[in-house]
């Protein structure tokens, strides 16, 4: 037998081929012999490579499956059977001929004999899905999948992902990559609930490796999607509307774009992207409202419920010990992430507004005085304005505000004028929700600190777009809520300086924020917990900390920058439609536009933009005293995060000019 190229005197594959051939020829009622084909079952009569799309499409609805069994996301083709994940017996996908050896495997049963290491998963071999082992980033049609280019998939939520991207044009309308110069995407375990150290980065960096970096390109979004009329940077279209000039700064922009397959893979990770509305893929651009959460949060959460549900700091048993655990690590985690000087400076609540109400109900009560003097700025959200305004009702307190010029920026000159040996507190925004101005906080915290006053900063628009070091601003509280930083909605945070936190009556009373009760008297612990009575919102703090730990492992430069980028791209645009006015235009700006439109009120606005799948905000967003200054009473508020795109701003856009053209 001939050995041709093969190590160790193995057999050459095409001899045992054919002797099998002509084994099966010679059996009695044999009509022909079987065809080659990887291990287990017979292929369909048609292979089709250019079908090929992402290796977790092929999960398919199986009828003899529940929707509530815990099936591995690797089971329906992607090459790797549930048993071998349990096991650890998976193929190797650089050599999948061969595999570990199962010590588990007694080869009995009705079990498929894919199941242990063969790369197929029976569910593949019972729906002729299997993965083609000499190709793994392929596999043969799936007959029982439909896919209809405007409706999307149950269970599937990245239908033709590869596919699209393969077939993706630069901004002339060229393939980047050259015809058929196809490329994949390796194959990644999903995040496994509970287990947030492994490497977002890393995924993110081997899938680079692994993609050849193009020009930034849409998101097409659905099954078969056609090129858009209104494309990414086609020049065709943009010239004929927007004009040389606008085009080719707005082109300019773009080209600091991260790759188009980098910010694929991190919308994968948030399942509400694959949301349809009125038909049409959804486009959340309502990101100063609220964040979207990935997967990692949403599973972490359910892992606390599932394995660690307790209340904490009370009791022996393991599942108190698991959740107290869980509770303290995610506070450890918000302290890393604002570089607070110790945990204890790091006090949970339901968001910004109980923080500000917090401080407002207990230091604010024992410590400001009639007469006293606090100021705000004209850019605050109510939740800054409100408890302020009882607090100074109630104790004869003055408010001052700092005004804003037509950019919306902060007049520094005006704000020193109101400082003075009355000011006893300072209280303003990092980032308008309104405008997206970005204020000059340290020079605003350090002017304060020279009157003796003290200063809260608001970070509900800020913590999600740019770095925060409170040591380096220096601010005697920060507040924030974590859904607007991809956490769980119901938990927020309240830092303070430990010193000031500790010389602060709490302003709830009950249980966890004791040392000692008698009828008499009763002995308060240190912060943080002096400020958490009651049961809290355990499972969110722990949701909380996952949400910092992914956008902590994607980095808070990179966010930052990206936003940037986009936000400029879609100012550009936005300028170029006719009788659009954006509001607020200061030159440091958070990822947040404001605007109006000739002959429509916001609401219409905002109804012709959810006709497209469109999410913004129209209304005064809680801000009214700074749209009235702009004479005002409403604006419509796209916002923008990391896992939106350059074709979700193109929607946008060309939705605003068809309703300018009318």
């Amino acid at each position: 037998m001939t050995t041709n190229n093969y190590p160790e005197g193995l057999p050459d594959i095409s001899v045992l081929e054919k002797l099998a051939n002509q084994f099966f020829s010679a059996l009695p009622g044999t009509a022909q012999a079987p065809p080659s084909s990887a291990v287990g079952g017979t292929p369909p009569a048609a292979f089709s490579p250019s079908g090929a799309t992402d290796l977790r499409d092929h999960k398919q609805p199986d009828s003899k499956l529940t929707d509530t069994e815990h099936i591995p996301a690797s089971v329906a083709g992607s090459g790797i059977s549930p048993s071998a994940i349990e096991q650890g017996n998976a193929v190797d996908i650089n050599d999948p001929q061969t595999s570990l050896p199962d010590p588990q495997s007694t080869g009995l049963g009705n079990v498929p004999q894919s199941v242990a290491g063969s790369g197929i998963s029976p569910s593949a071999i019972e729906q002729n899905n299997a993965v083609d082992l000499q190709n793994p980033q392929t596999s043969f049609p799936d007959p029982h999948r439909s896919l209809k280019p405007d409706q999307p998939v149950p269970g599937n939520r990245y239908a033709s992902y590869l596919e699209r991207i393969n077939n993706r044009t630069d901004r002339s309308g060229n393939t980047p990559l050259g015809s058929g110069n196809n490329y994949t995407l390796p194959t990644t375990l999903d995040y496994l609930p509970g287990f947030m150290d492994q490497p977002f980065e890393a995924a993110v960096s081997e899938l680079l490796q692994n993609i050849p970096s193009v020009p930034f390109s849409p998101q097409l979004r659905g099954g078969s999607v056609s090129e858009p009329a209104f494309y990414f940077l086609n020049e065709k279209n943009l010239l004929k509307t927007f004009g040389n000039s606008s085009v080719a700064a707005a082109k300019e922009q773009g080209d600091g774009q991260k790759s188009a397959a980098e910010i694929n893979r991190i919308r994968q990770d948030f399942p509400i992207l694959q949301e349809y509305v009125k038909g049409k893929p959804l486009i959340w651009l309502d990101n100063a409202a609220t964040t979207q959460k990935p997967k990692q949060v949403i599973d972490r959460i359910s892992y606390f419920y599932e394995h660690e549900n307790s209340n904490v700091h009370r009791a022996a048993h393991e599942l108190a010990a698991r959740s107290t655990d869980a509770y303290e690590a995610a506070r450890k985690k918000v302290q890393t992430f604002l570089n607070a000087g110790s945990p204890n400076e790091i006090v949970f609540v339901r968001g910004t507004t109980e923080a500000i109400n917090l401080v407002a109900k207990s230091w604010g009560e024992q410590n400001l005085h009639e007469g006293d003097e606090i100021i705000l700025s004209h850019l605050e959200h109510h939740a800054n304005i409100v408890p302020w305004q009882q607090l100074a009702s109630k104790k004869g307190l003055k408010i001052r505000v700092i005004p804003v010029d037509d950019d919306g920026q902060l007049i520094l000159g005006e704000y020193a004028k109101l400082l003075n040996s009355k000011t006893k507190l300072v209280s303003f925004t990092q980032v308008s929700n309104a405008l997206g101005t970005i204020t000059p906080a340290k020079q605003i915290v350090d002017m304060a600190h020279q009157a003796s006053a003290k200063v809260l900063v608001d970070g509900a628009q800020s913590v999600s777009h740019m770095r925060t070091d409170v040591r380096a601003l220096d601010a005697d509280w920060f507040v924030f809520s974590g859904h607007k930083i991809f956490g769980p909605t119901g938990i927020g945070v309240l830092y303070g300086k430990e010193y000031l936190l500790n010389e602060t009556q709490p302003w709830q009373g009950g249980g966890n924020m004791i040392k000692d009760v008698t009828f008499e008297y009763t002995q308060y612990h240190n912060a943080p917990v002096r400020f958490e009575a009651g049961t809290g919102n355990i499972a969110d703090a722990v949701g909380l900390g996952a949400a910092i730990d992914y956008v902590s492992k994607l980095g808070m430069e990179w966010i930052s920058q990206y936003e940037h980028y986009l936000l400029l791209y879609a100012t550009r645009l936005l300028k170029g439609v006719p009788g659009l006015r954006l509001i607020g235009t200061a030159p440091d700006k958070a990822s947040v536009l404001s605007f109006v439109l000739d002959g429509y009120k916001t609401e219409q606005i905002g109804s012709a933009l959810n006709e497209e799948g469109i999410a913004v905000r129209s209304g005064h967003h809680c801000a009214q005293p700074i749209l009235r200054r702009f004479g005002l009473e409403s604006t419509v508020r796209p916002s923008l995060a990391f896992y939106n795109t350059c074709a979700d701003v193109d929607v946008l856009v060309s939705t605003l000019y068809r309703l300018a053209r009318k």
